[in-house]
């Protein structure tokens, strides 16, 4: 499938993230331990918000594979931002194209996604007839990920983000159980609007791809008092990983099943998560 990274906090140059920890993203993209695929080489994608609170986020996709890419590389170097994403892909079956690389955006809204609808090519019309016409010719590429967000959009993922993806998750699973598949969904996903990250773990079958958060800064500064990452962030500055980037004791804890994390200044909070198939039948 794919892996992610999604940053909050303090301002950093994207690099500290991406290439510097032992098992960063892009070592991820050749050594991954806990996705399906060892090796996620079918593109990558950045997005990134800058200072300008007006400005829609910044976007870098391409199709080739992260590990050797020298753009990626000049970019991550060079650009600082507070809240960013990242994503290598290892396709479920859509093609290698640069539409299809995450993550996707819609004006300050960011989505990535790792995880698949089962029986997409069963699905997709069904779905698709459920995007708000008006969204719909926003649409680039033929995934099943593009087409999730564009359902949250749908659902009112700028008003309530928690709600509009269990909307969207009902509909999948009310149209994946009417087509005969006992497990129509698999996700992990991020949305951001610039100021706030969501994070969401479900599956239909209750074993979700894996996911983590970090520990808290001001707690991680008193374990490894000798760690320089950690004297130059604040205590909000989290982040949300598909598996941890290193083996700093403490420091990542497996965001629960079935549930989702909201990542902002001065709280987070993880909450339960389910589909709502009332919402979706209403509105799909």
């Amino acid at each position: 499938m794919c892996r992610w990274i999604a940053y909050s906090g303090t301002p950093i140059v994207l690099s500290q993230v991406l290439f510097k920890p032992a098992h960063s993203l892009i070592d991820q993209s050749l050594h991954s331990r806990m996705g399906v695929e060892t090796t996620n080489g079918d593109g990558f994608g950045l997005g990134w918000y800058s200072e300008d609170p007006a400005a829609t986020p910044a976007v870098l996709r391409d199709v080739g594979p992260a590990w050797n890419n020298r753009n990626l590389r000049e970019v991550a170097h060079h650009v600082r931002s507070g809240l960013f994403f990242a994503h290598i892909r290892a396709t479920t079956g859509t093609a290698v194209q640069q539409s299809n690389c995450h993550p996707f955006r819609n004006g300050r809204w960011m989505w990535m996604h790792n995880g698949m609808i089962n029986g997409f090519h069963l699905l997709r019309r069904d779905l698709a007839l459920a995007v708000d016409p008006a969204l719909y010719p926003d649409i680039e590429g033929s995934t099943d990920s593009e087409l999730m967000f564009f359902l949250a959009l749908t659902f009112g993922l700028t008003e309530d983000p928690p709600a509009a993806v269990a909307r969207m998750a009902g509909l999948i699973e009310r149209r994946g159980h009417e087509h005969g598949i006992q497990y129509p969904l698999q996700m992990t996903v991020a949305v951001a609007d610039g100021e706030r990250v969501w994070a969401f773990r479900y599956s239909s079958e209750g074993h979700s791809r894996s996911l983590f958060f970090s520990t808290r800064v001001d707690t991680l500064r008193a374990l490894h008092p000798d760690t320089e990452f950690l004297r130059e962030v604040s205590d909000d500055t989290r982040l949300v990983v598909s598996e941890p980037l290193g083996d700093l004791p403490g420091a990542w804890n497996a965001v629960p099943e079935s549930s989702y994390g909201i990542i902002q200044p001065g709280q987070d909070v993880i909450r339960a998560f389910q589909p709502d198939l009332q919402g979706a039948s209403a509105r799909g």
